[in-house]
């Protein structure tokens, strides 16, 4: 069996998910030689600022070395990657490796992905497990191989998704479990213990749900579903990059609103689908087609986020607008 630091990992993530692996390979005393990160991104008015990832300023405080290549093909960090002699790559929240890449290591590349693969392969896989209402989702580690997320997995774990959990919630749950499953994979991998199984297998006779990558339109609210889908649907995206609607009055004034949290009432009505039930003090209804969705927590352009009874003290005369088709 190989000790810790006799098998040397190259790490490459950019977001806060990441770094929670990171530190659990740091901090468990792994022999990390180096991090692959994106680029720092333009940030401020004129993108006068370079904003560094969370990845890179946790490793820049613990003192490993890092590469941030616009172009994963590029020769120059091609060169700067085998200097590393790296025997192992994980990947956790990065981006599409070339297999000049992924399968430069003698004991390859494995990516932890949040979900239990075969569903959700994908860039958004926490953010569509709540929108489509799971009860439940996990991580999974699996080895990179040609083709998005579909590698033979290596180990999973499991959570509940509570019916009042939103994504963020939910993603703070996976990342602690993902870093003890990249440990644990790590340690399968130098003790030869890897036993990894074809998502084929898993596969057969089930409809897989995809986990596409999120735009501002995917996060319209759509009125037409029922209560329970529109509420999921906020939570799903809250508390980023959130959900959103237009709302707009007899005039055609209209504004966008973002929506962050929400109650659904599964009462029985007879008014129009969009309309908006307030006492224009403490609540906001919007009528569908089986109920209600109470909103709780929104944002106008330009303002802070809000409780609904904040919001109505500034706005009055709600009920005077309709959200949009």
């Amino acid at each position: 069996m190989m000790e810790k630091k006799d098998i040397r990992i190259v790490f490459m993530g950019t977001p806060e998910f990441a770094v929670e692996s990171l530190r659990a390979l740091v901090n468990g005393g792994y022999n990390v030689v180096g991090v692959v990160t994106m680029p720092d991104k333009p940030m401020g008015r004129h993108g006068s600022v370079l904003q560094s990832s969370a990845v890179k300023q946790y490793a820049e405080s613990v003192g490993l070395p890092i590469l941030q290549p616009e172009k994963l093909k590029d020769e120059s960090f091609l060169e700067d990657l085998r200097a590393w002699k790296a025997d192992l790559q994980i990947v956790v929240a990065f981006r599409m490796l070339p297999e000049v890449v992924w399968g430069m290591p003698a004991y390859g590349t494995f990516n932890l992905h949040a979900s239990l693969l075969p569903q959700y392969r994908g860039a958004a896989p926490i953010n569509w497990a709540v929108i489509n209402g799971e009860k439940e989702t996990g991580v999974t580690t699996f080895i990179l191989t040609h083709g998005m997320d579909t590698g033979k997995i290596i180990k999973q774990r499991k959570i509940a998704i509570h019916e009042s959990d939103n994504v963020g919630v939910v993603h703070d749950k996976l990342m602690h479990i993902g870093a003890e499953l990249v440990t644990e994979t790590v340690d399968l991998i130098r003790e030869n213990r890897v036993n990894a199984l074809s998502q084929d297998l898993l596969s057969e006779n089930i409809e897989l749900h995809p986990a596409p990558k999120l735009f501002k339109e995917t996060c319209r609210i759509n009125w037409e579903q029922s209560a329970i889908d529109i509420y999921n649907f906020i939570r799903g995206l809250s508390p980023y990059p959130a959900a959103w609607t237009n709302l707009i009055d007899a005039k055609g004034d209209a504004f966008v609103l973002k929506i962050y949290q929400t109650e659904k009432l599964l009462t029985p009505h007879t008014h129009q689908k969009g309309s908006i039930l307030s006492d224009n003090k403490s609540f906001i209804d919007i009528a569908v087609r089986d109920g209600y969705v109470r909103l709780l927590s929104i944002q106008l352009a330009g303002k802070k986020q809000m409780d609904v009874s904040s919001f109505l003290n500034g706005f009055k005369d709600i009920t005077s607008y309709r959200v949009m088709e």
